[in-house]
């Protein structure tokens, strides 16, 4: 990423870019990757209604809850709660981005692993999903695969256009039209030699 494309994102109207050691470990695990899933494709949620959405007990949800509020994934939303109950909701406009491996300690390198081997494994199902339902998606499957020759700093380019891209259509579902749908998104490029 080059300084300018860093510059002009941190001065996006909405945009935060979030890189930092906590952060990854609040991602690194499995049941707090759920509750991002569950509110950015559901909406807002009390402790209560994730439990049950999730399977889980209400205690364990709220230790991982004030951990993602705390990493600044997740907030609530005063103005809904009351009493005792608190509605949570994703943190809209972040770019979360690793942090250099070397600025990582060993621990965080692990965690950053960690986190790689659970995104695989979604994105390797979600690879199943859409090979054996897009037939019957309506449309609502898309897909593309590329072979293209590109420098360090284009591939560097196209990804942040990519971001800059999802940013210009990321909204969530209590913004949503009523015809739109979740729609889990996927890039990423490696060198084919």
């Amino acid at each position: 990423m080059t300084k300018e494309t860093k510059e002009q994102r941190a001065e996006a109207p909405g945009r935060r870019t979030v890189d930092s050691p906590e952060v990854l470990k609040a991602l690194s695990h499995p049941l707090r990757l759920r509750i991002l899933r569950h509110l950015g494709a559901a909406g807002p949620a009390t402790s209560t209604t994730l439990a049950a959405a999730l399977g889980e007990n209400t205690g364990t949800l709220s230790y991982h809850l004030r951990m993602l509020e705390r990493s600044g994934l997740i907030e609530d939303i005063p103005e809904r709660s009351t009493g005792r109950e608190r509605w949570w909701r994703g943190v809209r406009g972040l770019d979360i981005r690793r942090p250099p491996q070397d600025e990582l300690t060993e621990a965080e390198r692990a965690m950053s692993a960690e986190l790689d081997r659970m995104r695989m494994e979604e994105d390797v199902e979600l690879a199943r999903q859409f090979t054996a339902g897009q037939a019957e998606s309506e449309g609502w499957m898309r897909g593309s695969r590329s072979l293209i020759h590109l420098t360090k700093g284009e591939l560097d380019a196209f990804h942040d256009d990519y971001l800059a891209l999802l940013a210009r259509y990321a909204r969530g579902p209590e913004d949503a039209p009523d015809d739109a749908r979740p729609v889990l998104l996927r890039w990423f490029g490696l060198p084919a030699d």
